[in-house]
């Protein structure tokens, strides 16, 4: 998968906020609905941690919420109301998912090939006579 303009543009403008800090995506929002970032210039924090526990919190709850909404999806006898509550709770955890992984991804290091037309390369794909 691609970065697109967009990604590339705000990894480096979070690159430039932080003055060679490094800023993360927290997962939560603000009251007004607008992301929120931790500088993490001084390494582990305790904002942090509780940042990481938040994160496996959420990517808990979409297993759960995943779990039950399959269960109702898959009965076709389920009304409405379940089916439609079981998309909201699917919008939301995904929306969760998606903050998390982008947080992750900001916090990966930029590989110097990144704007590569081929794309990325792994590990074997680089090494001659590698394994998977």
């Amino acid at each position: 998968m691609q970065r697109t303009e967009g990604d590339r543009g705000r990894r480096r403008s979070l690159a430039d906020m932080a003055n060679g800090g490094q800023m993360r995506l927290l997962p939560w929002e603000n009251e007004r609905g607008k992301p929120c970032y931790l500088n993490t210039d001084g390494g582990p924090s305790a904002l942090a941690r509780l940042a990481d526990e938040m994160e496996t919190v959420q990517l808990g709850i979409g297993a759960d919420v995943l779990r039950e909404a399959s269960r109702i999806l898959d009965d076709p006898m389920s009304p409405n109301a379940e089916v439609r509550y079981a998309g909201v709770r699917l919008a939301e955890c995904l929306r969760d998912a998606l903050r998390v992984a982008e947080s992750r991804g900001m916090r990966l290091p930029v590989p110097d090939d990144q704007d590569d037309e081929n794309g990325p390369q792994t590990a074997t794909q680089g090494s001659a006579g590698g394994s998977a």
